[in-house]
């Protein structure tokens, strides 16, 4: 054989070159679209980027390689189907994770979460909050530390839920007022020290957990494809809200944004933790709904969990159903009041209010109408939250976005 190099492969070597370093710009916009799926195949991918097949080609090739993303390069033709089958793209079902933790007023869970928003795996979770924010932090991260030890996955960061405003720039949890924290706890920084402490390579983040929510259900879930979005939710205690505007989390200037949960909805009601009165934190709860169907709150499962088996489980209670309708109408007239202000295109609810709407769906939105004036010219779509875990899911975007950014920052 001759010891000469085939002209041929050397062209082809250096045309592969130059297509993959004229869509270097486009390896973000790509991971971004397979990881919301938005792109299942390599010839929407060609299409979504405005570039060549051949560069879409070299730009998934190039992510397969850093073990992101993975290309079926043999599709069957669908039935019926003409022309070449494009090839398929999904995220690396082995590829690396998110180590995602999230604090409530009922305890505390860790999950590794992947690429598409998959949660890989969970750690058993605590029903006990300490206190000391730096415990519970520290705890949380350790059994994420574990699950990592356990899976052996690489990680690409760390992303941790509040039930709390979290000022910026500084990470500060404002109002933990369902946790026995105090007011302004560094959050971020605790969370950061306990991820290195623990070993763990890349950025660590916190936020607000409706905000992570309304996140993931935006990029995987109910909020899929909307352009305004807003996220109302009421998980363990008090209620939250969130709105993505043009595929953005609107956070405000110091990330304080969408404090709903103080929207005055019954001014003759319950005394609020901020000092006001009938505020939807207090009124639309599962502690709000126990109370006004004559329950004493029990001690073995959360106040969402017993809320929810309350409505799916004896809705046939006068005194369940009564108090079903008096939540959906203060939370129908809150709604109503956001829409006048925000006008969304999609309302999405999380948690009890997810379950209050599977209940009375005509009830709640019939006082979403008559209350708000885009209501009456046409009505806002309300849908129910469709992921499980989705403030976990949301901490996981948190570490992930600076991959996305940059898939070449993905660890190796």
């Amino acid at each position: 054989m001759s010891g000469k190099a085939d002209p041929r492969a050397a062209g082809e070597g250096s045309t592969s070159r130059t297509r993959l370093d004229r869509g270097r710009g486009a390896l973000g916009p790509a991971l971004e679209l397979v990881h919301t799926g938005r792109a299942p195949t390599r010839a929407v991918l060609t299409a979504e980027l405005g570039v060549t097949r051949a560069t879409a080609g070299a730009v998934a090739a190039e992510l397969e390689a850093l073990g992101l993303i993975r290309v079926d390069a043999r599709p069957g033709a669908a039935a019926g189907s003409q022309g070449r089958p494009s090839h398929r793209l999904s995220v690396a079902e082995d590829g690396p994770v998110a180590l995602a933790a999230q604090v409530h007023a009922d305890g505390f869970r860790a999950a590794l979460v992947g690429l598409g928003g998959r949660i890989v795996a969970t750690a058993p979770g605590c029903e006990t909050v300490d206190p000391d924010p730096g415990e519970v932090l520290g705890s949380v991260v350790e059994a994420g530390a574990e699950l990592l030890r356990t899976t052996g996955r690489r990680c690409v960061g760390a992303g941790l839920a509040v039930p709390s405003a979290v000022a910026e720039p500084e990470g500060l949890a404002l109002n933990p007022l369902h946790l026995a924290w105090p007011p302004g706890a560094p959050v971020r920084r605790l969370f950061a020290e306990c991820v290195r402490a623990a070993g763990i390579t890349g950025p660590a983040f916190a936020a607000n957990d409706i905000n992570l929510a309304a996140l993931a259900e935006h990029r995987h879930g109910a909020g899929r494809g909307a352009r305004d979005l807003l996220c109302v939710a009421t998980g363990h205690r008090g209620v939250g809200g969130a709105l993505v505007l043009d595929g953005r989390l609107h956070s405000g200037s110091a990330g304080l944004a969408l404090e709903v949960g103080h929207l005055t909805v019954n001014p003759e009601g319950r005394p609020c933790h901020c000092g006001s009165r009938g505020c939807l934190d207090v009124e639309a709860d599962p502690l709000a709904f126990l109370t006004a169907a004559g329950r004493e709150p029990g001690p073995v499962v959360s106040l969402l969990q017993q809320a929810d088996d309350l409505i799916r489980h004896h809705y046939d209670d006068p005194a369940v159903r009564t108090a079903v309708e008096a939540l959906v109408d203060r939370l129908g007239l809150g709604l109503a009041g956001l829409v006048n202000i925000l006008n969304p295109d999609r309302i999405i609810l999380g948690g009890l209010h997810g379950t209050l709407l599977g209940a009375a769906p005509d009830r709640l939105r019939a006082v979403v109408a008559d209350r708000s004036l885009w209501g009456q010219s046409g009505g806002v779509p309300i849908l129910p939250c469709t992921l499980a875990h989705n403030s976990l899911v949301g901490a996981a975007e948190l570490a992930w976005q600076p991959v996305l950014d940059d898939p070449l920052s993905a660890p190796a």
